[in-house]
């Protein structure tokens, strides 16, 4: 048996906490890492200013937040900081917490916590499939399944990106990880852009008590 782990290879801060400065976190984290007890430091969810202040005090590896075809608010001045300061990007929900896959075309069962989103009402997921289907045909042009299209579209962006998909069941696991293998090129990238700008979302990423918790600094 090898030797047991005694230290946090990836330590995030999974939320920004308003009461507490960034820069003594980052000096907690440096500390913890002087100690050997950590390796590397990240953040989720931290807005441009908190990124850059906490980078100043102890390089930032990774930064964890939502991105994908659903929802792509990083691309407005997130994306661009981190590969100006070397950071990499850990999208979570790239599937769009499973609407990509195009498995979701109804209402949710009442016991579904995406029942808590806006945009998984039924009234927004019926208006919303517009986009599912559009992906779901260049998918099919190109023998993959939507899913998949998600996420190799997320690895084209940027070499830096690594996408955290998850699942509960093995056959989805391989289907993820085939992802890997899609190549898009420029012009499907190009059609795809142009397919998800041509249409108009709805509904909220959050409701209005964790969109509280979401540091815009």
């Amino acid at each position: 048996m090898g030797s047991r782990q005694d230290y946090i290879d990836l330590f995030y801060q999974h939320r920004v906490d308003p009461n507490v400065p960034i820069e003594d976190v980052a000096g907690t984290v440096k500390d913890l890492i002087q100690e050997g007890k950590v390796k590397y430091f990240g953040l989720s969810e931290a807005g441009v200013k908190n990124i850059r202040k906490a980078h100043a005090i102890l390089h930032v590896t990774a930064l964890q937040s939502e991105y994908s075809l659903f929802w792509r608010e990083p691309e407005k001045d997130i994306i661009s900081t981190l590969e100006e300061l070397g950071i990499g990007f850990v999208p979570f929900s790239p599937l769009g917490k499973g609407f990509l896959t195009g498995t979701i075309n109804t209402k949710l069962p009442d016991i579904d916590r995406r029942n808590i989103i806006p945009r998984f009402s039924e009234e927004n997921i019926k208006a919303n499939l517009a986009l599912v289907n559009a992906l779901a045909e260049i998918a099919k042009q190109k023998n993959i399944t939507p899913g998949q299209l998600a996420l190799a579209w997320i690895l084209a962006q940027k070499p830096w990106m690594v996408p955290i998909p998850a699942t509960t069941k093995l056959h989805r696991l391989e289907e993820n990880i085939g992802s890997i293998n899609v190549g898009l090129t420029a012009d499907e990238l190009a059609k795809i852009d142009a397919t998800v700008n041509a249409i108009t979302l709805v509904g909220d990423r959050y409701p209005e008590v964790l969109e509280k918790q979401i540091d815009r600094e």
